[in-house]
C-alpha cells in the first residue's frame, strides 16, 4: 500500500441522537447516528408487528369486506 494516499485510520467517537456513544476506529472523526442498538425498536424489544393478516385480510378490513 502506498502510505501518502491512504487515510488515517484513527480512534473516533460514535454518538447517537439518545445520548449513547461508542468508542470505535475510523477513517472520519465525530460521527453522529440517528439510531443504536441502545435505542433501535429491534434490539430494544419495542417493534411493532402488525399480525392481523396478510395482504387479502388488509383490503377486506379497508373496504368492509366480509
Amino acid at each position: 500500500m502506498k502510505k501518502e494516499i491512504q487515510p488515517n485510520y484513527d480512534q473516533t467517537t460514535v454518538t447517537c441522537a439518545c445520548g449513547k456513544e461508542y468508542a470505535v476506529g475510523s477513517t472520519k472523526s465525530n460521527l453522529k447516528v440517528d439510531v443504536c442498538s441502545n435505542c433501535h425498536p429491534y434490539w430494544t424489544g419495542n417493534l411493532r408487528k402488525d399480525t392481523t393478516g396478510g395482504r387479502a385480510d388488509k383490503f377486506k378490513k379497508k373496504y368492509g369486506i366480509n
